[in-house]
């Protein structure tokens, strides 16, 4: 048996200002996002922007079902529409951040596992990584260079073949 160890860089930043002015604008449509959720069985809104190549910047929020399994979370809404009606154009970055009806989110929110592995699917179909931003309603922010810092072994198409 060999123990090995899987380590990354990540940034953090104690306050907004300290990002680019590019990714603080991300940021903060990923803030306004989060008030269109639709959250009424959870209170918890969470909010996405993400920027294609082409510099077009996409909304997304998440949207609640009383049937659980048939809400969706805010980076999907947003990778899902951007994929369909701009196919073919790579994300850039994507901004993460969230807010609850009930207590204060001062920590970055980061994606949940479904939400990292469709954004793997889309960095791997672009052969190029996906930057990531997240924050809570407030507080530091962490930006991570690449989906495969989040979700590392990733499954993807390569593991369906028999190579």
């Amino acid at each position: 048996m060999k123990n090995k160890t899987y380590s990354f860089t990540y940034s953090e930043f104690e306050q907004e200002n300290e990002l680019s002015v590019e990714d603080q604008k991300l940021l903060a449509m990923a803030k306004e996002s989060a008030k269109t959720s639709y959250a009424p069985y959870s209170g918890y809104h969470v909010g996405a922007a993400l920027r294609l190549d082409n510099g077009e910047i996409i909304k997304g929020s998440n949207q609640e079902n009383v049937a659980y399994p048939n809400g969706l979370c805010a980076e999907r809404v947003a990778a899902f529409y951007a994929s369909s009606n701009y196919p073919g154009i790579a994300f850039e970055t994507i901004a993460v951040t969230a807010q609850s009806d009930d207590f204060e989110i001062n920590d970055p929110v980061t994606p949940c596992g479904s939400c990292r592995q469709v954004l793997s699917e889309y960095e791997n179909k672009a052969e190029k990584p996906i930057r990531i931003i997240m924050q809570g309603a407030s507080g530091k922010i962490i930006l991570v260079n690449s989906v495969q810092n989040l979700l590392p072994f990733t499954f993807n198409e390569s593991k369906l073949k028999n190579l």
